[in-house]
């Protein structure tokens, strides 16, 4: 992409098969949400994956945050409780997760089916954080799985590989109830699943366990769906959408923005009271460049080409913003804002298809 370069300015000086996803203004619905962040423990002893949260393992490990809805508090809350935990070894990243449901069901028995056509628990990992070569999988109640690779979000393009397997991946659900009988009323379902590291392997490497203190883009979501009973079973509710929870909220109906999922530190240090869970480091020149992203995704679907100044694109930095500089070609762009942490000069740089990196 050719580029016209600009001095750093500050605001003082130049003020598959899933639903699609929503284009919507990033200052009015997105922005002020802050992703959650977790502190995953090392384990010597993993979970035995028998869909029960039991073990010894599991205790060293909190909960999420319960589970809200995909687009934060504009909604209301979820009609049952969903949360997680997560531990890894050397060899395996490990999830559990528990799930309130006074029905449990399912229907899918094939692999790599669309999962979410049941109620399901999916997880979203993103192990470099910048949003591209991501992986996505999907669980319902019968223990089917789902898993896919994503190069990029659908809504830059993106096109989800099916071919992508977890060879030794363990999974494993409890029912606390009757499945699939509507005759009493269940408590829930409990899951465990093992990642082995060598899952995550992309373009850019070898699936690899984090180092003490890696950060990693992770999510995880539950699809709902209302049911009645008919002729002794279960079946959706017509004309009603499925409900969407999430650990981290969106902002949209669109899990497919990695930019918005949560922040897992992994670590081989006992639980302290000391222990922060981790955060977006320079949140606010981070949000300056999605902001303008957002902004050119919506030139774009007006005009069919990105705008080629700020000027054009009609974009005025917030008060008191970072200091910024953007870059644009005619068939690309990207723009970059810094911001000072420890002493040290650091930049987020976002391109046309998303890729967001922290140099």
């Amino acid at each position: 992409m050719k580029r016209s370069a600009i001095l750093w300015l500050t605001a003082a000086t130049l003020v598959a098969g899933e639903p699609p996803p929503q284009l919507v203004p990033w200052r009015e619905r997105m922005q002020p949400i802050t992703p959650h962040g977790y502190i995953a423990r090392h384990v010597t002893r993993p979970p035995v994956i028998d869909g029960r949260l039991d073990d010894a393992a599991w205790g060293a490990a909190e909960w999420t945050a319960d589970f809200v809805d995909i687009e934060g508090d504009r909604r209301s809350r979820p009609r049952f409780r969903t949360r997680a935990k997560i531990l890894w070894d050397d060899t395996h990243l490990y999830i559990g997760a528990e799930l309130e449901e006074p029905h449990v069901w399912g229907k899918l028995t094939a692999h790599d089916a669309v999962i979410f056509q049941d109620p399901d628990f999916e997880v979203f990992l993103d192990p470099d954080g910048d949003t591209h070569e991501y992986f996505e999988f999907e669980l319902n109640a019968l223990n089917t799985g789902w898993d896919l690779f994503l190069p990029k979000p659908y809504l830059d393009g993106g096109k989800a590989s099916n071919a992508w397997e977890i060879p030794g991946l363990r999974t494993a659900v409890h029912v606390d109830g009757t499945l699939n009988d509507p005759r009493d009323r269940d408590r829930g379902w409990t899951l465990e699943i093992a990642f082995p590291w060598a899952a995550f392997t992309t373009a850019r490497g070898a699936g690899r366990a984090p180092a003490d203190g890696d950060v990693w883009r992770m999510n995880f979501s539950r699809v709902e769906w209302q049911v009645s009973v008919k002729e002794g079973a279960y079946e959706k509710v017509p004309a009603t959408p499925e409900d969407n929870w999430v650990w981290s909220p969106q902002g949209v109906i669109d899990m497919h923005r990695p930019e918005m999922w949560g922040l897992v530190r992994f670590t081989r240090k006992a639980k302290s009271p000391d222990d922060v869970a981790p955060t977006v480091a320079g949140k606010a020149a981070r949000d300056l460049a999605l902001d303008v992203y957002h902004a050119q995704r919506e030139f774009r679907q007006r005009h069919q080409r990105w705008a080629t100044s700020l000027a054009e694109l009609g974009w005025n930095a917030p008060p008191g913003a970072p200091a910024f500089e953007f870059f644009s070609g005619g068939t690309g762009f990207s723009f970059a804002s810094r911001f000072t942490e420890n002493g040290r000069t650091r930049v987020w740089t976002i391109r046309e298809d998303r890729r967001l990196t922290l140099d």
